[in-house]
């Protein structure tokens, strides 16, 4: 047997890939309003600019070179271009974050929301990830479609719904740093 892969009732279980980069892996499959929450206003100005750019260059091109439709026939290809424009901006932002959990990007303030959020769960007695009325079985289903989906979310934005144990990080660290205030917040009272 090799040292990759164990078995189980005759199923081979494949490890995480785990990324070697520069910076640290948070999550690989992130839930969807986790990455909203994360994501760092400059992403959002930066996607805005993004999404600027189609109705901008329908506006330029509409000066440079007038369509002549009629009247009321601007208007519809306007909307569109805005509606391709902020749904580019949205996934521009959300690609972005979703690149700082999986460490391909500068994450420092990330990891540290990240350790500050699940720290404050494990002191409350929650779940890390959230709960899930799936089974473990579709939980696993819904984490091997969604994981590392936001490196192809310009191709097929693919976001993570599902509240699952699986993200491919040591949670035991969370547990030492709870223990660690904790023992902190006794020793000062």
């Amino acid at each position: 047997m090799s040292s990759t892969a164990e078995t189980t009732i005759g199923q081979p279980v494949v490890p995480d890939k785990i990324p070697t980069g520069e910076y640290p892996l948070i999550d690989n499959d992130p839930h969807f309003s986790r990455v909203i929450r994360y994501t760092r206003p400059s992403d959002w100005l930066t996607g805005a600019a993004v999404g600027a750019l189609s109705p901008g260059l329908m506006l330029y091109w509409e000066r440079v070179s007038p369509s002549f439709v009629g009247k009321g026939g601007f208007a519809p290809v306007m909307r569109m271009s805005c509606a391709v424009g902020l749904t580019g901006a949205f996934l521009f932002a959300y690609s972005r974050t979703t690149s700082r959990f999986y460490g391909a990007r500068e994450n420092r303030r990330e990891i540290d929301m990240d350790m500050r959020e699940m720290v404050a769960k494990v002191k409350k007695g929650e779940p890390l990830y959230g709960k899930s009325e799936l089974t473990e079985h579709m939980q696993g289903v819904a984490h091997r479609n969604s994981r590392y989906a936001g490196v192809f979310s310009h191709v097929i934005p693919w976001p993570n719904f599902v509240h699952h144990p699986y993200h491919g990080v040591d949670t035991a660290k969370y547990y030492r740093q709870a223990e660690l205030e904790l023992e902190q917040e006794r020793q000062r009272s």
